[in-house]
């Protein structure tokens, strides 16, 4: 089958670009978004951990924040793809019980999981850290 558009298949290595910064700018809303609702998520019950303190929430937000700059800058990226596959399976799991703590929708994290999983099997893509071997 012939492509429309065969000349755009020289940008193919800008593809997991745009994937990678799209995550990042969702991990950073996520990050803000529980940074923000700090005190709210503080008065929740949560499985294992009962209340957590305001503090635990901020370094939660941290690490959510620390993955999404490094899938920015596809600085080691298989293990940061790694780590944001679990935090958004374990978001995907609690998203409807947990609503003020999560702040994205089931869907969205399935999407996310799928993009994550693209980035781990595909590599970082262009102006990334990580060189390929």
């Amino acid at each position: 089958m012939l492509n429309t558009f065969p000349q755009l298949l020289t940008y193919g290595f800008f593809a997991p670009t745009i994937l990678r910064i799209l995550v990042a700018f969702a991990f950073f809303s996520i990050a803000y978004l529980q940074a923000s609702r700090r005190k709210e998520i503080s008065e929740t019950g949560f499985p294992f951990i009962g209340k957590p303190d305001p503090t635990l929430v901020l370094i939660s937000a941290l690490i959510v924040a620390a993955t999404g700059f490094a899938i920015l800058l596809g600085w080691h990226l298989q293990l940061a793809a790694l780590v944001g596959l679990v935090i958004c399976i374990k978001h995907a799991i609690f998203a409807t019980k947990y609503p003020r703590a999560i702040p994205l929708c089931r869907g969205e994290y399935i999407q996310l999981t799928v993009i994550l999983l693209t980035l781990l099997i595909s590599g970082a893509g262009a102006f990334a850290m990580d060189l390929p071997l």
